[in-house]
């Protein structure tokens, strides 16, 4: 059993615990070795008087602490550096009294789990009596919070200062009700303010760097001297007042600049600050979407911008598919909405952009077009095939698209027959092969006319009389190719002896059928003698039953002409101005002029001259006409109402029975075309006068099919 400790000893221990503590918090040399100490404490304890010791020495440190609080009242000034010291100072004492009184808190207060450790007691101490003062506290939030909007208006401070002070509220656990909440209120209030100002004075990019800076510094605050716990509140404090009061008016100011500069930088920057704001996103897909209807609608909707249209649709998607994949992230939602407004606003003005889509895939088909490779052809008709997907009437493309290639494949314009049946597949892939197959036919009519044609010239060599004209057909399929109004032309009778020729050996072959000639598309190589020498000129079958009339003679009228070729008007006049007003003036006119008028005469120019041998004497080209154009948006509507019977009386004959609204509900799913309610009521009451269906005698709205 260990002696009982005298009280003296308690005593005099004490008070040398008392002066090394007294010698730590006024920074003076201490006189006693720490072991020492340390082990007097050991003692005490072992000695049970714990307790008492516990008390003495919280009374000692509250004293002392207590004893600072006047520093700060009577000297406000410099507070926050002041308030910096003593709280490091505290803080170091407090280690060393720890450290000494080490013992007393591994065991006693350990033991007491209502007691705080001396480090928590240190702590309590300074919160009670300093930054619990309400005066002292309110002057040092104030200090901080002046301090955080020097910075913010960009000059330097001591951020040290500002973290070991924010670290002290914070280990005191009075940050959040001492400082952050006022830290916030203010924020709200000055970015409130700038938003404000600064959507009045600053333009749309400069406002997005601003944001952007605002929030990159804010970030780096938090990383250096708040709380980690204030970053939340304060980053959705920024994105409210700098973006989220703003969101409409930032795209009503400047989405549509940034978006016709191609601004890339700028327009991610907004998709990366939309997509932090509540609600950013679906704002910023709104107004991307309207502003795709609108531009769009623009090109599409505006006639005198007809001849550029297609080109502009193409370059309109290639630069908003940039801004997808660049500035958007790739992202669905606002790839889908692209698309929805692409189909929108291309369908705005029905037929023209179908008309001329076709139109721009036959210039790029066309021989002579030099401005691409194979491979940039391909990907020509690949952004084509996209534009074409957004159309509904794609059966007016079909029209026009069949008409153009007839001329390439009848002319040899082609460009490349690879080429063309690469947008065939990709025609057939999009919209079936029922949509292709009349296409396809016009192509099985060239190669077989090719074996045909193999097949007469051997035909022809076995004749008595063989001809001096070399003649080669294409057999058109009537169901496959457009219609193409009949024109009777005087012919000169070796011609004519060999069309007979081939009529006979076609049906001697193909009983049966029935052959039609088409003038207006042929074409004929002459031989032709000029002081120069001979030359050939490849020409069209009307330029040649002209030039032809001059073996008989050397001048004729405009009239003489007409009456003896028998070419129609127009056409003649055409004829003369590409053989006497074009580059190859193989004929006079007089008098001269770039216009063929009816009383204009004729002569063979015997004095051309030019460098080639083979010379092609281009006809004129007639831009197609209004009426040419209306025809054959005509036709696609008479096929559109076919189709439409069609379908009614399909859906009639398996119902039966069908109201007025189920039946149009069963037709818009059926047709692929776009079609008016009124279109379809008229081929409905067409329907009825023909007896295909009645209307119910006691409910009119309701339909009977008549079998």
């Amino acid at each position: 059993m260990m002696p009982k400790l005298s009280e003296n000893y308690t005593e005099d221990t004490w008070l040398k615990l008392r002066d090394a503590v007294g010698a730590i918090q006024n920074s003076t040399s201490i006189k006693y070795n720490l072991e020492e100490l340390y082990q007097a404490v050991e003692n005490l304890c072992s000695y049970k008087v714990s307790p008492t010791l516990y008390k003495q020495l919280r009374q000692v440190c509250e004293d002392h602490v207590q004893a600072q609080i006047h520093q700060f009242r009577e000297y406000p000034f410099d507070l926050c550096s002041r308030m910096n010291r003593c709280w490091q100072d505290h803080c170091r004492q407090t280690i060393m009294i720890r450290s000494i009184f080490l013992f007393l808190d591994r065991t006693y207060v350990l033991q007491n789990s209502l007691l705080p450790s001396i480090w928590d007691t240190g702590l309590e101490l300074f919160r009670t009596h300093i930054v619990s003062d309400v005066a002292v506290q309110k002057r040092t939030v104030e200090g901080l919070l002046e301090q955080i909007e020097l910075e913010r208006n960009g000059e330097t401070i001591d951020r040290s200062l500002l973290r070991s002070l924010l670290g002290m509220l914070s280990d005191l656990q009075v940050y959040r009700d001492s400082f952050e909440e006022r830290f916030l209120t203010e924020t709200n209030r000055l970015y409130a303010a700038e938003g404000q100002r600064l959507m009045q004075e600053r333009d749309v990019p400069e406002y997005l760097h601003h944001v952007a800076r605002r929030l990159e510094e804010e970030n780096d605050r938090i990383m250096s001297y708040l709380d980690q716990s204030t970053q939340k509140p304060l980053i959705n404090c920024i994105e409210k007042q700098l973006l989220g009061e703003h969101m409409t008016a930032i795209l009503q100011k400047g989405l549509s600049n940034l978006l016709d500069e191609n601004r890339v930088t700028e327009l991610t920057l907004l998709y990366q600050l939309f997509s932090k704001g509540k609600g950013g996103l679906p704002t910023l897909l709104q107004f991307w979407r309207d502003y795709i209807k609108s531009f769009g609608g623009e090109i599409v909707c505006t006639p005198e911008k007809d001849k550029d249209m297609v080109q502009d649709l193409l370059d309109f998607k290639d630069k908003m598919d940039n801004v997808v994949q660049s500035c958007f992230a790739r992202n669905e939602a606002f790839i889908n909405a692209m698309k929805e407004a692409f189909e929108t606003f291309i369908n705005k003005r029905p037929n023209k952009p179908a008309e001329l889509i076709a139109k721009y895939v036959d210039s790029k088909l066309r021989a002579g077009n030099k401005e691409a490779t194979e491979e940039e052809l391909e990907r020509i008709l690949d952004k084509i095939m996209i534009i074409f997907r957004f159309i509904h009437g794609k059966d007016v493309f079909e029209a026009f698209y069949k008409k153009d290639l007839a001329k390439r494949l009848l002319v040899g314009k082609s460009a490349s027959v690879d080429a063309e049946k690469s947008m065939l597949s990709k025609l057939k892939h999009e919209c079936g092969a029922a949509f292709t197959s009349k296409l396809e036919g016009m192509f099985k009519d060239m190669e077989l006319s090719k074996d045909i044609m193999i097949q007469f010239k051997q035909y022809m060599q076995n004749q008595s009389e063989p001809s001096n004209i070399e003649l080669t057909v294409n057999i058109l399929t009537m169901g496959y190719w457009p219609s193409y109004t009949p024109m009777e032309v005087h012919l000169p009778s070796e011609m004519v002896k060999l069309q007979e020729v081939f009529k006979l050996f076609y049906l001697s072959k193909h009983s049966g059928r029935k052959l039609q000639w088409q003038p207006t598309l042929g074409h004929s190589v002459l031989k032709a003698e000029f002081k120069e020498g001979k030359k050939e000129l490849q020409v069209s079958l009307f330029q040649t039953l002209v030039l032809l009339m001059f073996n008989e003679g050397e001048d004729f009228g405009m009239e003489e002409i007409r009456t003896a070729t028998g070419i129609e008007e127009m056409e003649l006049k055409r004829t003369l101005q590409s053989l006497a007003c074009g580059k190859a003036r193989v004929l006079n006119k007089n008098p001269r002029g770039k216009d063929v008028e009816d009383g204009d005469r004729f002569n063979f120019n015997n004095d051309f001259k030019h460098k080639l041998f083979r010379i092609k004497i281009n006809q004129i080209q007639m831009k197609e006409t209004v009426e040419e154009q209306v025809s054959t948006t005509e036709r696609v509507f008479q096929d559109r109402q076919y189709q439409i019977d069609a379908a009614v009386v399909r859906i009639m004959k398996m119902r039966k029975i069908l109201s007025h609204n189920l039946l149009v509900s069963e037709l818009y799913n059926q047709l692929k075309f776009p079609v008016k309610p009124g279109d379809l009521k008229k081929r409905i009451e067409s329907l009825i006068d023909r007896d295909y269906m009645e209307r119910d005698k006691e409910t009119p709205n309701q339909y009977h099919y008549v079998a």
